[in-house]
């Protein structure tokens, strides 16, 4: 096991992030109900929920594009990436719906704006319709596109259905109209990696990231203990150079780009080498016209 666990630690830690989250949530709700400007508290919340829980953030490079709207993808291993990322990124994050069930975390979920997408299909479509309309009122949304979390060690293949949204409402049918012009912006998307490297100092090996990574049938709260308990963790990001689909032609060509970025971006945190960063691909040839041939024609 990474560092030395202590239950002790653990209780101390606990205690500290309810009492910060019984300081923070009230002005912050105020805030929401006053409709006033509140995600530096939400980024400021996540920044003391890290420093309690004993997560140092790195970023190793890059940084947030001020382009807009702004759809980030990110890979995920935990509930702790929402602290990560809730700590660098004045954003909202993207959620299944069974995160709003969760006791504590379905509170602190709601009140930071998540959206909840329902798994099934009748009931997707709000969920879309709700994060459309929160990227075109300019807020950027975080989004984990492999639709599950892993064990730490690799990056899961990401779903381009969820990335539907990043299409252009004409293209999901949506007639045109003065709320949506031909002309509207091109979705943003921002491939962002992350991995947890280090515990007091040491690396942390492929057979212990599971400690920090929360899949299949564990526990939320056997887990939240264990995390809890160890010694000061280290959280590595990347934030690579965004794309958009004027650029790549469609979601699936967003999907493959963003999860080849990012699986590289991952390994080589974990490996602690750099490998040239990968290059955009060139559009499918069934997503752009080929110009010599409608030359020819």
């Amino acid at each position: 096991m990474p560092g030395i666990a202590s239950p002790i630690r653990a209780v101390w830690r606990l205690s500290l992030f309810f009492l910060w989250t019984l300081v923070v949530v009230p002005p912050y709700a105020a805030l929401l109900g006053l409709r006033l400007p509140s995600r530096p508290v939400a980024r400021l919340y996540w920044a003391g929920t890290a420093a309690i829980i004993g997560l140092s953030v790195r970023v190793i490079r890059g940084k947030v594009t001020r382009r807009r709207p702004l759809l980030i993808v990110s890979n995920h291993t935990s509930y702790l990436d929402i602290v990560v990322l809730g700590s660098l990124i004045d954003a909202g994050f993207v959620a299944k719906s069974e995160v709003g069930t969760w006791p504590g975390f379905g509170l602190i979920a709601r009140l930071g704006r998540t959206v909840f997408v329902e798994r099934k299909r009748a009931s997707t479509g709000k969920g879309r319709d709700d994060i459309a309309r929160r990227l075109a009122e300019g807020e950027p949304l975080i989004l984990f596109p492999e639709g599950t979390s892993n064990d730490g060690n690799r990056v899961l293949p990401f779903k381009s259905a969820l990335l539907a949204v990043a299409e252009p409402p004409r293209k999901r049918g949506v007639p045109k109209t003065a709320d949506t012009p031909h002309a509207a912006p091109s979705m943003v998307v921002q491939p962002v990696s992350l991995a947890y490297t280090r515990v007091d100092g040491l690396p942390i090996g492929y057979g212990l990231r599971s400690f920090y990574a929360w899949y299949g049938d564990m526990s939320l709260a056997g887990h939240l203990f264990a995390v809890l308990a160890l010694g000061n963790a280290t959280a590595e990001v990347i934030f690579h150079e965004p794309v958009d689909l004027a650029t790549l032609g469609s979601r699936k060509a967003v999907a493959r780009h963003c999860h080849q970025v990012v699986s590289a971006g991952v390994g080589e945190m974990l490996s602690g080498h750099a490998p040239p960063p990968p290059a955009l691909p060139d559009p499918a040839p069934d997503e752009t016209p080929d110009k010599a041939a409608l030359a020819r024609s």
